[in-house]
């Protein structure tokens, strides 16, 4: 029988939080290692906690996780399925997850096993150590994905740290252990296509950080394309602020002061006579370098307009709905008399 928190006035309860979209493989032994954390446990700090529950949320993928889901939920009475109309994407289930969670705490992991469970105990002892409201996990050794993977995160993480975030701001990971208010509130109000920790940020600003050692995902191919990769990191840059904007009005200013040194330069050659003519080459570089920067600058601005539309026309982050298997869908025809 699994610890009632009333019992123990001081035991710090933690909602788990996995989106599934390619689970079917991984979720068994995911749950099997979660299950001995549903008792009573004590960190290395000395603080009790508990694992009340695990909510697995179904972002409708291509394998059998929906029947695992179905499984778990039968034979662990801590497991939870939320199950979405569609396939909203990761940072969407998440949201999904967390507004439904109901305990002190939430964390959130991935489904392929490479985050390691039993970590969410240093992760509360560094939480309550730093006075943070979120902890994110600082991996100390590099993912198991392939070289080109691996560095094109790099550099995005690079470009986002040092030109994009604001200082302090710490490395964005999806293992993460969070105050459940914080989690339930950014759950109730973000909008469609927002970035999950850049919605994070806004409402809390104490963050620490925790290593752990990521693990192998073993076979399992990863759900993420590099068009999707792309696609992740673009939501990142449109939802982190007006900062691009900042960088575009200074990219233009450095050429405008250019265009002007430029200009005075050819203004005295002229006058000394040592220029000519001036050449065609010249004014059609300017141009289209001009040019360019002008179109690149509206297009941004119009992605900004785009995320505003979204926003203001309404459009969900996700939507629950119930078991498709337990409504009107999974009704069977009547065999013919």
């Amino acid at each position: 029988m699994n610890a009632a928190p009333e019992d123990h006035p001081r035991l710090h309860t933690i909602s788990v939080v996995v989106p599934v979209y390619q689970g079917a493989r991984t979720l068994p032994r995911l749950i099997d290692e979660l299950e001995p954390l549903t008792r009573a446990q004590t960190t290395m700090g000395g603080v009790d906690f508990v694992v009340a529950e695990v909510l697995l949320v179904h972002d409708c993928g291509p394998d059998a996780s929906d029947q695992i889901i179905r499984e778990l939920a039968e034979s662990h009475d801590f497991v939870r399925p939320i199950w979405l109309s569609r396939n909203f994407g990761q940072h969407a289930a998440t949201l999904a997850g967390m507004a439904s969670t109901a305990s002190d705490w939430i964390a959130t992991i991935d489904e392929d096993g490479q985050h390691d469970p039993a970590d969410m105990s240093a992760m509360l002892d560094t939480a309550l150590r730093e006075r943070a409201a979120v902890v994110y996990a600082a991996p100390t050794n590099k993912p198991s994905h392939g070289w080109l993977r691996n560095s094109t995160s790099a550099a995005a993480r690079w470009t986002f740290t040092k030109l994009l975030s604001s200082e302090g701001q710490p490395p964005y990971n999806s293992y993460r252990f969070m105050l459940g208010e914080i989690g339930r509130s950014v759950a109730a109000y973000s909008g469609s296509g927002i970035y999950l920790d850049v919605a994070i940020g806004w409402v809390s600003q104490r963050f620490a950080t925790q290593p752990i050692r990521l693990r192998d995902e073993g076979d399992r191919v990863s759900g993420y394309s590099l068009r999707s990769l792309a696609s992740h990191f673009w939501k990142l840059v449109l939802t982190s602020g007006t900062r691009p904007l900042r960088l575009m009005s200074l990219v233009g200013a450095l050429f405008a002061c250019v265009g002007f040194l430029a200009a005075i330069f050819v203004f005295v050659g002229r006058v000394s006579g040592a220029i000519d003519e001036v050449g065609w080459a010249s004014l059609t570089t300017v141009v289209l370098v001009g040019f360019g920067l002008v179109l690149f600058s509206l297009g941004l601005v119009a992605e900004y307009v785009g995320v505003a539309a979204r926003m203001a026309m309404g459009r969900p982050p996700f939507l629950i709905v119930s078991d498709t298997e337990q409504g009107p869908l999974g009704r069977q025809a009547d065999a013919p008399r």
